[in-house]
């Protein structure tokens, strides 16, 4: 692991082997999806092999669209991020809280749209919204540049748990590689749906046990909390965030609620459900992860009160667990974080697979060999970056891949709208909003928060929001520009001029 840290003793044979036990249980439930695919009458369809036929329940839509948003780098970046800056790290809390209610009014919509007029993608649903084909080339762009940071971030958090094993990180990497790689082929979305389940059993297990089993360890939540606080920065009295703290805060929150379900692989998560009954019966199940979000982001306070020092806060959680569990019980939650990675890494790849073939290089036909071979240069593309790129720069693509996919908001989510825009002007919106947040995240030493001022105070705002706000009224503008022509919506859309 980079940077020095101590507070954990060394891993030993037992953890090892119970995680390369899990890990392999996992991948081999996936890889039964093969004997599925040859016995279901249309598993060689590309929309089999991409949205599951479209045909997943309530509970494997749960635990599918759960997965993929609750990554493994979830349980590894939130409880750093509580580890280096207290109370501000909780910021993820109020974002899941605000995207439900989203999910419930607005995916439902995209759902029967796309259901009724055969799109798989966020950028097919913006073509037949405004018969654009710059837009949709500017829409999956944005929805590559997004996911493919993303999918590199869960081999990151393979890594880290892998290296935190005493294992040799790269060798072992290729072999969590190819594992993914295979079963994704094999099996496309039923893969990840029905190793979801297994992968989200998994983190509870862990989560709980460690919420329930690391404070008695610690003297109770009183003391923890009181030895955490030690630790950190003092906000003023009666207050858990410092005065500077509050407006980046709310508006990361609100940013980042925007612009979750956006990405390619939650968008297919959600178009893969049977009904858009299916999706609103998961809008209101799915906050019972965000208490399991607010348990995971404890764990960078239970490392403070467990004595772990680290200058690496991603090896937060390897180094509490190695601390307090058992050995064998360290190696099941490494195992539980590494499935998590593999699940959500899986439905990405599938995600920008969809966008290759069926709006960057349509000529490639959109079949399901052409998937497979795009999924699979997708991942090798990702791997690359964990291998040969320093993983801060991984991160960094991350932040502003937030950013852009932010920039879609506008043509996908405000396009269901019934008012006169074009195609043209949602193209200049998108272009500006991307430009300038992208120069002011460089600017800020691609920090997610800009410095703007407001009146005699200044405030940091998040940079996407500020992103998307100049977005859309670039779009209001050039709406009223003649040479903005309103173009016929596909037949999926009601007409905006009735």
């Amino acid at each position: 692991m980079n940077g020095a840290s101590h507070g954990a003793p060394l891993p030993d044979t037992a953890a090892r082997l119970v995680f390369v036990a899990f890990f392999a249980v996992t991948i081999l439930a996936g890889s039964t999806v093969r004997w599925w695919r040859r016995r279901h009458p249309d598993a060689s369809h590309a929309e089999e092999w991409s949205l599951g036929g479209r045909g997943f329940g309530t509970w494997v839509t749960w635990f599918l669209v759960g997965g993929d948003f609750y990554t493994a780098y979830t349980v590894i970046a939130v409880p750093a991020l509580v580890y280096a800056t207290g109370a501000f790290g909780f910021f993820a809390l109020p974002y899941t809280v605000i995207v439900y209610p989203f999910v419930f009014l607005v995916m439902p919509v995209l759902w029967d749209i796309a259901r009724r007029g055969g799109l798989a993608t966020a950028a097919d649903i913006v073509r037949a919204r405004f018969d654009s084909r710059a837009l949709e080339l500017a829409i999956t762009l944005s929805g590559l540049a997004a996911v493919m940071p993303y999918i590199a971030l869960q081999l990151i958090g393979i890594r880290t748990v892998i290296e935190a094993l005493g294992l040799p990180g790269e060798a072992s990497l290729l072999v969590a590689f190819a594992s993914l790689a295979v079963y994704t082929w094999l099996g496309g979305l039923h893969a990840p749906a029905l190793t979801a389940f297994i992968k989200d059993i998994m983190i509870y297990i862990a989560v709980l046990a460690a919420v329930t089993i690391i404070p008695l360890h610690l003297g109770g939540y009183g003391a923890m909390l009181r030895s955490a606080a030690a630790h950190l920065p003092a906000p003023p009295p009666g207050h858990a965030l410092a005065p500077g703290q509050v407006v980046p805060y709310a508006t990361l929150a609100l940013s980042s609620a925007l612009a979750a379900f956006l990405y390619p692989h939650t968008l297919t998560g959600v178009l893969a459900a049977q009904s858009a009954d299916t999706i609103r019966r998961n809008a209101v199940m799915l906050p019972a992860y965000t208490l399991l979000l607010g348990l995971i982001a404890m764990l960078g306070l239970m490392a403070h009160a467990a004595g772990i020092v680290t200058t690496h806060p991603s090896s937060v959680v390897p180094l509490l667990f190695l601390s307090v569990f058992p050995s064998w019980f360290a190696g099941f939650c490494f195992a539980a974080v590494a499935v998590g990675a593999l699940v959500p890494a899986a439905v990405m790849a599938i995600g920008a697979a969809s966008l290759v073939t069926r709006n960057l290089m349509p000529s490639l036909g959109g079949g399901v060999r052409a998937s497979q071979v795009s999924a699979l240069a997708i991942k090798i593309g990702a791997l690359a970056c964990v291998l040969w790129l320093n993983a801060q720069f991984a991160i960094d693509l991350q932040l502003l891949g937030g950013l852009w996919i932010l920039q879609t908001f506008p043509a996908l989510i405000l396009g269901l709208l019934p008012w006169r825009v074009s195609g043209a002007a949602m193209l200049v919106g998108w272009a500006g909003g991307t430009a300038a947040g992208t120069l002011l995240c460089f600017a800020d030493g691609l920090k997610p928060t800009h410095v703007v001022g407001l009146g005699a105070h200044q405030v940091a705002c998040s940079t996407g929001l500020l992103a998307l706000m100049l977005n859309i009224a670039l779009v209001l503008v050039a709406s009223a520009l003649p040479i903005t022509r309103l173009r016929t919506r596909g037949s999926a859309f009601p007409n905006p001029t009735r």
